[in-house]
């Protein structure tokens, strides 16, 4: 068994005694003979930032895809928390235990106001009924205005969010991803068309936020994962290439081949 073989083994196996939040196993996706994850192992721990890194290909997405549902693999298994069988459910059943995902385009509602965002996200009763005659309450609240603290939007709450600027927009749907009350949390190229500013900012949510959830970051802005990193991930050919602080990626001869080019 390869050197990284038995670390992953031995991750699996330490996730079951202690304290985990996700474990892929073994997982294996094709498609039409191209093998986007081969035999990938990961383990999530609960209140980690994990940065994800890798060549276009490499397996980010597909990944995602498999955790949250949209995608179901050959074989392999994927565990949420201590016996949550990921690959049995579907995507809004996935959704409603508590993993959220972020696309890297924001999808916000631009003509209601940051506030009435996070409240349509909120995690409710959206009946006809409930929309329409339930008022909120102050627990909820109190908690969009927390989530609007963290995002850096108290001054625009009652602004609508067609005029938010990219990175602005960005921020606003982590919230409406907040207020849901996820677990864990896979937010994809999340600084890409960010002013140097909101990059900033936006490793400061992130980073405030794994203090309540784990986050998974995957991004390609390697001074961004840098800035935020404590452990990282490196995908290649839908594999772990290595793993480790951002200082032994660095210096890995492996990854500064396939990944830096050099």
């Amino acid at each position: 068994m390869h050197l990284l073989e038995k670390e992953n083994s031995k991750n699996i196996d330490e996730f079951r005694k202690g304290d985990r939040i996700l474990y892929i196993d073994g997982v294996t996706v094709s498609f039409d003979g191209f093998k986007a994850l081969n035999n990938l192992s990961l383990v999530i721990n609960y209140k980690e930032l994990r940065c994800i890194i890798g060549a276009n290909g490499a397996g980010k997405s597909t990944m995602m895809d498999v955790v949250t549902g949209k995608t179901k693999p050959d074989e392999g298994k994927v565990i949420f928390g201590k016996d949550i069988d990921l690959i049995q459910m579907d995507e809004s059943s996935i959704a409603e235990i508590g993993i959220g995902r972020k696309f890297q385009k924001p999808t916000v509602f631009e003509e209601h106001t940051v506030f009435e965002n996070l409240e349509l996200a909120m995690k409710a009763d959206k009946s006809f009924y409930k929309t329409l005659f339930v008022k909120m309450s102050s627990k909820e609240r109190d908690e969009i205005e927390k989530t609007i603290e963290l995002i850096g939007l108290k001054d625009l709450y009652n602004k609508k969010a067609g005029i938010l600027s990219h990175g602005q927009k960005q921020w606003l749907e982590i919230g409406m991803l907040i207020v849901q009350s996820p677990k864990l949390l896979l937010v994809d190229e999340p600084v890409a068309g960010m002013t140097p500013a909101e990059v900033d900012k936006t490793g400061e949510i992130l980073t405030d936020l794994s203090k309540e959830h784990s986050v998974v970051v995957v991004e390609h802005d390697m001074e961004f994962i840098r800035s935020i990193a404590n452990k990282v991930t490196v995908l290649h050919e839908g594999s772990v290439l290595a793993e480790g602080p951002m200082k032994s990626i660095q210096e890995n001869e492996k990854v500064r081949k396939v990944y830096l080019g050099e």
